[in-house]
């Protein structure tokens, strides 16, 4: 019998997952990019914003403020300052990645030059302080705010840096790839629910409290990633982009802990320039992790994660944020659906 993983990716939006109150934010990110006199690294900054994206952190601020009971246009400003944390990490991620193309179109980097690019990534790490000043709270609330987009900025660089370490340290196991992705990506999805907590009148205890239980769909998302790199469309030029820049994904891990005795041969062809990987090997090792298991194996994870969110007690607390949480998780999962080995259709 399917569970709830297979089977909510096809469900409607329940709980308080919706797009109201969203065009607010977008606003927002746009007038903070701009900043106080017109520039052009506030359009640079702008044109990276206007790429799209699924807002997913902004998204969740607001559901968490409605499933608590509180104004979800009070969270607008947090919800902005998440949002823009994360697009910050992903101007950043884009050039140290090599990576050409974001959302179809071309990375800052690519575009604009690598100076630039550190240049607008910095310029976002800052303005979610800036939207803060939007917020009417207490004060003693701004600076738990404050304090945790440092906190929360912190721990991402940190993951960033750690998993840019996995490939030269042969640091191939489950552990360590966890371990940098609960920095780099989980992170950035228990901020937002902190933050909410917070302004619908939470304590610090109770809103890390919940916000904790929103990092496994961060580590789901990030397999789920992976997934989609090698089988999917992630709007880059090709399939295996993570292949050709060296990346450590769970398909990796997975594929080596199932046969240690590819390990040569997988990190020879990780650690060949970018320019120089050919295709046909990339398009080799993607149907050997296929047909060796690492697929069915990283499913194996997000199921892991899916039943811990859902037999969640404290989640359970707040229902309506509950059913945003698989909201949040039919989300990742539905444009991978078509590689779940239990459906019988990975190809």
């Amino acid at each position: 019998m399917p569970s709830p993983l297979r089977t909510s990716a096809t469900a409607e939006p329940r709980g308080c997952w919706h797009d109201g109150d969203l065009p607010l934010v977008e606003s927002l990110l746009l007038d903070l990019a701009t900043g106080e006199r017109f520039e052009r690294l506030g359009v640079i900054a702008r044109e990276h914003l206007a790429t799209g994206g699924k807002r997913l952190r902004a998204r969740l601020a607001l559901a968490t403020m409605q499933a608590l009971g509180g104004d979800r246009r009070e969270a607008v400003p947090w919800a902005a300052a998440a949002e823009m944390l994360h697009n910050a990490t992903l101007v950043h991620d884009d050039l140290q990645d090599g990576d050409a193309v974001r959302r179809g179109h071309p990375a800052v980097w690519a575009r604009h030059g690598a100076n630039q690019a550190i240049n607008v990534g910095d310029l976002m790490l800052m303005l979610p302080f800036r939207a803060l000043e939007r917020l009417e709270t207490h004060p003693a609330r701004s600076w738990a705010l404050a304090r945790e987009l440092a906190r929360c900025a912190e721990e991402v660089v940190r993951g960033q840096s750690a998993e840019l370490d996995l490939l030269p340290r042969r640091r191939l196991d489950w552990d360590a790839y966890k371990e940098a992705v609960e920095g780099k990506t989980a992170a950035l999805f228990s901020l937002p629910v902190y933050g909410s907590a917070i302004l619908a009148g939470l304590s610090h205890d109770e809103s890390a409290a919940l916000a904790r239980k929103l990092r496994p769909i961060g580590l789901l998302f990030q397999i789920a990633d992976d997934v989609l790199d090698l089988y999917g469309d992630k709007g880059r030029a090709a399939p295996g982009a993570d292949l050709r820049e060296g990346k450590i994904s769970a398909l990796v891990v997975e594929h080596l802990r199932l046969h240690p005795g590819d390990r040569d041969e997988v990190l020879g062809l990780l650690e060949l320039p970018r320019d120089e990987t050919p295709q046909h090997e990339v398009r080799r090792m993607i149907e050997r992790f296929r047909e060796g298991g690492a697929l069915a194996a990283a499913w194996d994870r997000m199921g892991a994660i899916e039943e811990q969110v859902h037999d969640s007690p404290v989640l359970a607390e707040v229902p309506k944020l509950h059913a945003s949480a698989f909201d949040l998780v039919a989300r990742a999962l539905l444009p991978i659906l078509h590689t779940d080995p239990l459906q019988g259709a990975a190809k």
